[in-house]
């Protein structure tokens, strides 16, 4: 069945603040300019001035993406929530309900922002789209771009999308593990730097004072 022509019509949650464009930051604007200013200096001359004017945007961009706390928070709650999302519509595709029907319950289950994101993707489904557009277009954000690849190479491949969704669950699983054995060991070398600074003092009057002291005394009074 042909959709119809407003059936990829734009998603609800396209209107969410953590879409909707930021105010730039004196942070943005600094870190894009400080930057633009070592490549100027460090280059020198007419091409340090155009690779100057080059980066300068593109920092701004990436430090102006980070400067939004929400968005990294749904991208925090996606990654969290999308193994038990997977699991949830394999078991459903299993019992014998459509793709549809398997991310609509999934939506339901989750809320959130992949249970809005679901319902739109199930919603276009059932009135007739084409999965792998469908699926494609949660591609446009970094934290659902797994499920959108897994998806559309299932719609053109013609694989078993329970099977699909099963590796796709496991991944997220390892990949959200390996992520937060990798925080934990970036928490273990960031406390050294605490740990050393307030060790130092001591380390300062205990060790080296009294040696240099000592040192001191014998010069002054051999």
């Amino acid at each position: 069945m042909r959709p119809d022509t407003d059936t990829l019509s734009p998603p609800t949650w396209l209107d969410h603040p953590a879409t909707s464009p930021q105010p730039i930051t004196r942070r943005t604007i600094v870190g894009a300019l400080g930057a633009a200013l070592i490549a100027a200096l460090l280059i020198g001359g007419a091409a340090g001035l155009i690779t100057a004017l080059l980066i300068a945007p593109i920092v701004g961009v990436a430090l102006h993406r980070r400067d939004d706390p929400e968005t990294r928070q749904d991208s925090k709650q996606i990654t969290a929530d999308l193994p038990f999302a997977a699991d949830l519509m394999a078991a459903c595709l299993l019992a014998g309900q459509p793709v549809s029907a398997a991310t609509e319950i999934a939506a339901e289950a989750l809320a959130g922002p992949l249970g809005q994101r679901l319902s739109w993707v199930s919603r276009q489904l059932r009135l007739g789209a084409d999965p792998d557009p469908t699926w494609a277009f949660l591609a446009r954000e970094p934290a659902t771009a797994q499920l959108s690849r897994a998806m559309s190479r299932a719609a053109q491949t013609g694989a078993p999308v329970a099977d699909v969704l099963t590796r796709l669950a496991n991944d997220a699983r390892e990949s959200t593990r390996a992520t937060s054995v990798a925080a934990a060991r970036t928490v273990g070398v960031k406390a050294v730097a605490p740990l050393g600074l307030c060790f130092l003092p001591a380390f300062v009057l205990l060790g080296i004072i009294p040696i240099v002291a000592g040192l001191a005394t014998a010069i002054t009074f051999p």
